[in-house]
């Protein structure tokens, strides 16, 4: 389901990635993409891919940091991609290599995995399955709800894991 819903949504999408990435460039330049370590499915890393909604180099000063609702660091061009989450399309071709399921745990990156593994008990058993690109976390969970919050909803679904479900 996911290698074939991946690959028509790629074709049937291709006209939106032309428009978005001359946005980017036109707006900030080069790069459109954006590329991320993050941890999937066993614990195993893979590098997913997005179209770049932020300045560039936006955490050269800070280190890995949470993005915010309302991040400043966010282009124009990037608060609109974001707020209709079509900053998330290039992972189509992380589930179509995949890496990723449409629906499953948010995947993240290596530094907060190795902080929440600490802080929260349990958090390791979100890799039992592939990420999603969304979940029951991000539809049921606020943007930022606390790591502990957001467990319980991927636990939930892990428990209750369905075609159906992931329908609905």
């Amino acid at each position: 389901f996911d290698i074939v819903v991946s690959f028509i949504g790629l074709i049937l999408s291709s006209p939106v990635w032309f428009i978005v990435i001359m946005a980017v460039y036109l707006e900030d330049g080069r790069p459109a993409f954006y590329t991320q370590k993050r941890i999937g499915r066993r614990e195993k890393t893979f590098t997913i891919i997005k179209f770049r909604s932020m300045i560039k180099q936006a955490e050269n000063s800070s280190g890995a940091i949470l993005a915010v609702e309302h991040d400043p660091r966010s282009t124009r061009v990037g608060r609109i991609l974001r707020s209709v989450a079509m900053d998330e399309l290039p992972q189509l071709l992380n589930i179509l290599k995949g890496e990723m399921s449409f629906v499953g745990p948010r995947s993240e990156r290596v530094e907060f995995v190795l902080k929440y593994n600490k802080e929260t008990p349990g958090f390791n058993l979100r890799f039992q399955i592939r990420p999603g690109l969304t979940g029951v976390a991000q539809i049921l969970g606020r943007y930022d709800s606390p790591p502990k919050e957001k467990l319980k909803y991927d636990l939930w679904y892990i428990e209750n894991l369905s075609f159906w479900l992931d329908i609905y």
